[in-house]
């Protein structure tokens, strides 16, 4: 039965992100929203309310493991599973100027998630501040990609593509949308509620579990996009994809759960995979800004890190050598 809910619970997840995105996507066109903000927000934001939901979700439900692994652990499914993958399957070329800015966030707001981790609670105060910082990124990225377009304008553009490739009718949009807001919230409570079962019955800490299981399961959206993406050789949408999900992970879900409950940080978190998710944003931009791309060399790489990753979460015994042992 909970195996069942799982897998119930991940399809309205990967159908209810899909719709929640396009039926939003095509609602703003057909209201005249330029390009520029449907990129910004509706997409960015969009594939990532699955993440948000699901962690409001386990927070409000007592389990703090569960909702700080599944932000820390979609951060390093996004870099070293997603977009490793899509590195595969076509090299991503990556505009210098495009990334300065949102890759210098993304650092900053992996940082600051760090140092909080490291203090073992995230409160109801710093939660507010990132959402401050997300609404001011957010509003500043708007000013300026409007008074002077860039090569980031044209990748927010490209992001909104993605996603109105057919227009459909106003009413139809709304259904879409509806419906996958719907299917999002109750897909969030099956995999959370299933995903606590299946910790408690297999002797493993909720903090695994969402580190792997909710992690990547509420980043389905993100893996489709961003494969679609690489297939139709858009991979610069595929790494804009990434980081603005990356972004809104650390600043909009962690701000917004702590601000309702806050959180304590699981010992292994802290211990360990917080350092890996800072060191796959560090590994992120290093690759991009060195060749301007990131090859598919580089993307085997990602995913080998990501494939040895989920073996010391699942082998106890590898686990010893990095001092979790006890975790």
């Amino acid at each position: 039965m909970v195996g069942l809910e799982l897998v119930i619970g991940l399809v309205l997840l990967l159908g209810g992100g899909e719709a929640l995105v396009r039926g939003s996507v095509a609602a703003a066109t057909r209201l005249g929203v330029s390009k520029l903000v449907i990129g910004l927000t509706l997409v960015g934001f969009g594939t990532s309310m699955p993440e948000l939901v699901a962690s409001l979700r386990a927070a409000l439900a007592g389990s703090p493991g569960v909702a700080m692994g599944n932000v820390v652990g979609s951060n390093i499914a996004n870099v070293l599973l997603i977009l490793g993958l899509a590195a595969v399957i076509l090299p991503i070329a990556v505009d210098r100027r495009a990334l300065r800015r949102d890759g210098a966030v993304l650092l900053a707001a992996s940082a600051a998630m760090t140092a909080l981790v490291l203090v073992g609670t995230i409160g109801r105060a710093a939660g507010g501040a990132f959402l401050g910082a997300l609404v001011v990124y957010t509003v500043a990225t708007y000013l300026l990609e409007r008074r002077r377009a860039s090569p980031v304008t044209d990748l927010y553009a490209a992001e909104a593509d993605e996603f109105a490739e057919r227009p459909i009718s106003m009413g139809l949009a709304i259904v879409l949308t509806l419906g996958g807001i719907a299917g999002v919230i109750i897909g969030a409570d099956l995999l959370v509620g299933s995903a606590i079962a299946i910790a408690s019955a297999a002797g493993v800490s909720e903090a695994v579990i969402g580190l792997t299981l909710v992690a990547v399961g509420t980043s389905l959206p993100e893996l489709v996009t961003s494969v679609l993406a690489a297939v139709r050789r858009h991979g610069d949408v595929a790494f804009g994809n990434v980081i603005g999900s990356n972004i809104f992970n650390l600043l909009g879900i962690a701000g917004t759960t702590a601000l309702v409950s806050p959180l304590t940080v699981p010992a292994q978190i802290a211990r360990f995979d917080v350092w890996i998710m800072l060191g796959a944003a560090v590994a992120l931009t290093v690759f991009a800004v060195t060749a301007a791309r990131i090859s598919r060399t580089e993307g085997m790489v990602l995913l080998a890190g990501y494939a040895l990753y989920l073996a010391v979460q699942i082998v106890p015994g590898l686990r010893a050598p990095l001092g979790l042992a006890a975790l």
